[in-house]
């Protein structure tokens, strides 16, 4: 059954003794941050803060820390088992005669149960401030000492297609510039950038709301790699089984979820810049100043006990990993679907998501390893991967330390290294450009004759399976 709100979401994590209550004095200023890495670096629980200095409200951070964690916020026993019901559900079922389409109308009728449902009110609007609406009531943090100041960092930001009216949801964190202006750090690649461009040459403001502490559907939709045009709210529906409740705001002509904890009104101006950062980011790296658009808040409601969540970036394994891990989970059957002799993926943890991807395939032919590589660089966020690995179907790509075996076994740097140049991510900070620059594949499968390679490949060293069998069976008897 879904989660009503975030809070529907806690209440199941203390049932389950998988989130600790602080009472202490905590300060949202790097106090904070030093207790959470101390916990998801050890896989620990997640933590409410009742007692923010300086706040109104509390903080809770970590929420989605480990991969149990994951799987309660999302409803399944693993992660994979969302990516194959997607597959399910997509796979084309083309009518031929009265019987297949009757065969067709659950599906068509579960799509639409997952569609967005508008209502008049929510508890997101208990308490709304048109006049003097100020952020410092929020715990808001500051998570590293060179940080430019406090960020937002889970906010569910919303805009819609100047010219189209179609919605995104994207989550862009918000450096905090006074209590009612913040940066709006919208990556060149996201949509919600898109949408301001579109702004932009128009010469109009851009409305934007943001919700702060949604269900956990709705949270993860908003980073999902959904592809343009696919409403993240429908995509959350499809997640939590139920319709996400959306409500009209008091000052923009957006909506966003009735069940949210706080929301943030406002507009960002054309040709509007400010600097923004330094933060530290999920690469384990700070992300240095630039120049992003600015949002001005005009209203701002919330619960009358408000919570606000939060989540803190830093070197890996953070938060962010086993958001990202689900990622990779629930849309390798996409993947799979296109390109059908992947066997498995591992974007690891160090790789911090768009740096490395180790890739197992089925190989078939000469020259496949780098015709995988080619197709990944082309696909959505894929494309914006450093160095793609790829190793035969029988290594196991969650194993890293056999992914490293088998490279400097497998590979001959001359021949099986591919070096070439395109997009990156816009935190990648080794490149001499920002966003673009090199990016290297590793061909590490076995090497076929079609290849050019004349020598004995040599089997790997393998135990007899009589032998495995036999001491398994006398184990105790050598007294272990």
């Amino acid at each position: 059954m879904a989660y009503r709100d975030i809070r529907d979401f806690i209440g199941l994590l203390k049932k389950k003794g998988l989130i600790k209550y602080i009472k202490a004095e905590v300060d949202p200023e790097l106090e904070i941050t030093e207790i959470n890495d101390r916990f998801v670096k050890n896989g620990g629980e997640a933590l409410f803060f009742e007692n923010c200095k300086g706040a109104q409200f509390p903080c809770v951070v970590n929420l989605f820390g480990t991969f149990e964690r994951m799987c309660l916020a999302l409803e399944v026993d693993k992660l994979d088992d969302i990516g194959v019901e997607i597959l399910e559900f997509l796979e084309p079922e083309i009518p031929t005669n009265l019987i297949s389409k009757l065969r067709a109308l659950p599906k068509l009728k579960r799509l639409a149960d997952f569609l967005p449902k508008y209502v008049k009110t929510g508890h997101c609007k208990d308490v709304i401030t048109k006049e003097n609406p100020s952020l410092s009531i929020f715990p808001i943090l500051k998570t590293w000492p060179s940080d430019g100041g406090c960020f937002i960092t889970l906010p569910l930001v919303f805009t819609k297609d100047p010219e189209t009216g179609e919605r995104n949801c994207g989550m862009y964190r918000m450096h905090v510039y006074d209590e009612r202006t913040t940066g709006m750090h919208w990556h060149m690649h996201k949509d919600g950038a898109r949408h301001y461009r579109k702004a932009e040459k128009l010469g109009k403001p851009l409305e934007v709301a943001v919700a702060i502490g949604a269900d956990p559907a709705v949270m993860y939709s908003s980073t999902a790699p959904l592809p343009e045009g696919i409403d993240e709210m429908l995509f959350a529906g499809f997640l939590r089984k139920s319709a996400v409740e959306l409500v009209k705001c008091e000052t923009v002509e957006l909506e966003v979820p009735a069940n949210a904890e706080i929301v943030l009104e406002g507009y960002v101006n054309p040709f509007e810049r400010r600097t923004e950062g330094p933060f530290g980011d999920h690469t384990g790296y700070y992300s240095m100043k630039d120049d992003f658009p600015v949002f001005h808040i005009t209203c701002i409601t919330h619960r009358k006990d408000a919570i606000y969540p939060a989540t803190i970036v830093g070197k890996p394994p953070m938060e962010d990993c086993f958001i990202a891990k689900a990622t990779e989970r629930i849309f390798l059957p996409l993947l799979r679907k296109q390109l059908p002799e992947v066997v498995d993926m591992n974007l690891p943890l160090e790789g911090v998501f768009h740096n490395i991807a180790l890739v197992s395939i089925d190989k078939r032919y000469p020259g496949h390893a780098r015709r995988i590589m080619y197709a990944l660089w082309g696909m959505g966020q894929m494309s914006f991967t450093k160095m793609i690995v790829i190793v035969d179907k029988w290594v196991d790509v969650q194993n890293t330390s056999e992914v490293v075996w088998r490279i400097g076994n497998n590979v001959d740097p001359k021949r099986d290294v591919v070096i070439l140049e395109g997009p990156l991510d816009v935190l990648e900070h080794a490149s001499p450009i920002t966003a673009y620059g090199g990016k290297m594949g590793i061909d590490a499968t076995k090497k076929l004759p079609s290849e050019g390679f004349h020598r004995e490949w040599p089997p790997d060293i393998v135990m007899d399976e009589k032998i495995i069998k036999l001491v398994t069976e006398k184990w105790k008897e050598y007294g272990f």
